[in-house]
């Protein structure tokens, strides 16, 4: 299995091309943001660059692909415009030159079509943020797509990953998935959100009302009791370490979010080694654990039967109550933890 890992710069700790030297067999590719722009995340600060610019040198060199992201969900007035195709070009080639840059995902069509034309050689793939979840999606976007992720709430349907990777090898591209996506299942603050992160800049310079938490969805789920939120995770779209090689038939690679996870290795770790016996709230991106206080989510207490009843899941979670249940036996606060360590002392 062939993994995608987003780069952060390092710490005191731990840095990307580190792991990238301990897991090299199983890291295909790292992706990175243009500098100095916003992408689906914050961008990198300019006394940053060079620091970045070697580390990805030297990643490359070790042989593991770099994928550039033009994957903002807004890109202003400027979105169609010459300067931007200017700016988008000079981009590119200044990242090809400079770091041998082998891939390029995107959310805009118009970013597609400027590098197609001008750079042949790099394969564009349509960002998980496009939401790409049929086979009529892929066809429209024609011939400027090399590949595709699959839309994030597809993850556990897998007569449909089954149609969609068929689709992709009979017309010669590629699928790959997202495997930690901790948004919420068909968030409907997903685009605002992802507005407001690719406007950071600009937001920044005001006296925001809305500063402390930007996202809505962690107001819900601050509203919720520690079960129903659990449950409410456990719907969510994200994949087990345990269950990930099982779609290896289907992606030509799986992406991790790693890019602003406080412990990239703890994530990339489970998933190459396949298990994870920890706090599940812990592998995500976003995570909830802080939402959580006093409890974790234990990942070993997971039903027996979960990737069968949630692979084949109808979705209509008002009337199951499969989650709920699940989410009580592995809900455990810090304080049961504590007696259980003291027990065995």
């Amino acid at each position: 299995m062939k993994f995608s890992i987003g780069y952060q710069l390092p710490d005191e700790l731990d840095s990307v091309a580190d792991i990238v030297n301990d897991y090299k067999e199983n890291i295909n590719s790292v992706y990175f943001a243009p500098l100095g722009l916003n992408s689906a995340r914050s961008a990198v600060e300019q006394e940053a660059a060079e620091y970045m610019l070697d580390e990805l040198r030297y990643i490359r060199d070790e042989g593991v692909n770099l994928t550039l992201l033009y994957n903002a969900n807004c890109y202003g007035d400027k979105a169609v415009s010459s300067e931007f195709q200017k700016e988008i070009i000079g981009t590119v080639e200044d990242m090809a030159k400079r770091l041998d840059i082998t891939d390029i995902t995107t959310t805009s069509p118009f970013v597609a079509k400027v590098v197609k034309k001008e750079f042949p050689h790099i394969k564009i793939c349509a960002s998980v943020n496009m939401w790409i979840g049929t086979e009529q999606a892929m066809r429209y976007l024609g011939e400027d797509f090399d590949g595709f992720y699959m839309q994030r709430e597809f993850n556990r349907d897998f007569d449909r990953i089954e149609r969609l990777s068929g689709w992709c090898k009979q017309n010669g591209k590629e699928l790959k998935l997202l495997a930690n996506s901790g948004c919420l299942y068909t968030c409907p603050f997903h685009t605002f959100h992802d507005n407001l992160v690719a406007h950071e800049g600009g937001a920044c310079g005001y006296d925001n009302a809305m500063s402390h938490n930007p996202s809505p969805c962690w107001d819900m789920m601050e509203g919720l009791t520690p079960e129903d939120a659990a449950a409410v995770f456990l719907q969510e779209s994200w994949i087990r370490p345990q269950d990930i090689t099982r779609y290896e038939p289907y992606f030509s690679e799986i992406k991790l979010a790693t890019r602003m996870h406080s412990n990239p290795r703890r994530v990339i770790g489970a998933y190459i080694r396949g298990r994870f016996s920890g706090n599940m709230l812990d592998l995500t991106e976003p995570g909830y654990s802080r939402r959580f206080k006093g409890h974790i989510l234990d990942a070993t207490k997971f039903p027996a039967d979960w990737f069968e009843r949630t692979s084949n899941c109808s979705r209509r979670c008002e009337q199951c109550g499969y989650c709920k249940e699940a989410a009580k036996g592995m809900l455990i606060s810090k304080k049961e933890l504590e007696k259980l360590y003291l027990s065995e002392v």
